[in-house]
C-alpha cells in the first residue's frame, strides 16, 4: 500500500452495477470492499490523470514543380529572386 499522510474518511454513494462489481471483486480477492474501492479508484484516477496522447499528423504531399521561368541551372539567380536583391 502507498504511502498515506492521512486517512481521509467520506461518504461515498456508488451506483448500484459498480457496488456489485466491487462487491464481486473483494469476494473473489478475500479482500475487504474498502481496498477494493481504494485500488479501483487509483487505477481509473491515473489512467484519468494520464496526459493526452496527441494524435499523429499527417500531411498529403503534392507535386509543386519550379514555377516557370525559373531554373535549377543558376542556384545563385534562384536564391536572389527569393531573397530578394537587397538580401545579404
Amino acid at each position: 500500500m502507498a504511502h498515506q499522510d492521512a486517512i481521509v474518511r467520506t461518504t461515498l454513494t456508488l451506483d448500484p452495477d459498480v457496488s456489485t462489481k466491487a462487491r464481486r471483486v473483494a469476494a473473489r480477492q478475500g479482500r475487504p470492499f474498502k481496498q477494493i474501492v481504494n485500488s479501483a479508484l487509483r487505477l481509473g484516477l491515473d489512467e484519468m490523470l494520464k496526459p493526452a496522447t496527441a494524435k499523429p499528423y499527417h500531411t498529403k504531399p503534392r507535386p509543386l514543380g519550379l514555377r516557370e521561368g525559373f531554373s535549377y541551372d543558376n542556384i545563385a539567380e534562384l536564391l536572389a529572386r527569393a531573397e530578394g536583391e537587397d538580401h545579404a
